[in-house]
């Protein structure tokens, strides 16, 4: 079952793909292929088969970006798994799809749709597990990522985060006002003053939230009017006291005037410790920063494999 059902994104997920998304797929292989293509030369365009196997275990996330790859290069692929689910469990080598069309598009596409994969699935398992951490541990509200994503690869990391079932958090410095310590220093340290400007700027529709070092700040921000709070690099039991004071004084579920997020340092080792209910947001960029990748090959099956082996002595059989 993908790990998606349940999670905060019901249905498919690239139906949340923007239009200019092919875009990204187009120019990645350009900067693969900027001149000639030697390597196809070799092989020639007949018909062919590759198998995309699972070296390693983890969830598989970012089908439409590996679709769209061979798509340009007018390659199928049909795929033996779902996207969500767990792969590499009881398979050293699982076949989760197969790919045809002409051996030289094969191998033009091979790197960057295996990259593509490899990332999203990597950033979709961490995310999973640590959101699986989180609820085993009986938190019941959000787990979500951050903006420290790789500069152009932002939609694939967050598209991976929403696979594995956490919020992506806001998507650019358009979706929210996020005003952090930084912002409230210029403004010469006055948090008032810093959401109002917000709240004049963004109107209605954009959401204000303010980074505190303290609860002190966290009560100003939310009298100020800002929408959430981010206690940030508190430790586990400073966000505990803090979290419930902010309820008790500002309420709780619907007549809450604010959210609460906790962020600075989460890690799988130690978010455990920040585990309460008062907590609404608890948003960690190890989810997608320095992941480890689910390991992926795509094997070109010769037209006459002796033995069932490939060129390399890798099986063929699924």
């Amino acid at each position: 079952m993908p790990v998606t059902e349940g999670a905060p994104v019901h249905g498919n997920p690239a139906h949340l793909l923007p239009p200019s998304w092919r875009k990204h797929i187009t120019l990645w292989l350009e900067e693969d292929t900027p001149s000639f293509d030697y390597g196809g030369f070799v092989v020639g365009d007949d018909p062919a088969e590759a198998r995309l196997l699972a070296k390693s275990q983890g969830i598989v996330a970012g089908v439409p970006f590996f679709d769209e790859v061979f798509r340009q290069l007018d390659c199928s692929v049909d795929w033996q798994v779902k996207e969500g689910e767990e792969v590499g469990v009881s398979e050293k080598k699982q076949c989760c799809a197969i790919v045809r069309g002409p051996v030289r598009n094969l191998l033009l596409g091979e790197r960057v749709a295996l990259n593509l994969l490899a990332r999203c699935s990597g950033i979709a398992t961490k995310s999973h597990e640590m959101l699986t951490l989180l609820r085993n541990a009986g938190y019941k509200n959000t787990l979500a990522g951050t903006r420290k994503t790789t500069p152009g690869f932002r939609l694939v990391e967050k598209y991976g985060m929403l696979v594995g079932g956490c919020d992506p958090h806001r998507q650019d410095l358009s979706a929210m006002t996020m005003l952090k310590d930084n912002h409230i220093w210029a403004c010469g340290g006055s948090i008032p003053s810093a959401v109002a400007a917000a709240k004049a700027s963004g109107g209605f529709a954009i959401k204000v939230e303010v980074e505190c070092q303290t609860e002190e700040e966290a009560n100003t921000a939310i009298e100020a009017g800002a929408d959430v709070v981010m206690l940030d690099n508190f430790t586990g039991d400073g966000v505990k006291v803090a979290s419930k004071n902010l309820k008790d004084k500002w309420g709780r579920g619907n007549k809450a005037r604010a959210l609460i997020e906790v962020s600075g340092g989460l890690t799988a080792e130690n978010v455990q410790d920040y585990v309460c209910d008062d907590i609404d947001v608890i948003s960690s960029s190890s989810i997608h920063q320095g992941t480890k990748h689910v390991d992926f090959s795509l094997k070109v099956v010769p037209k006459k494999a002796a033995g069932g082996k490939l060129g390399n002595g890798e099986s063929v059989e699924t």
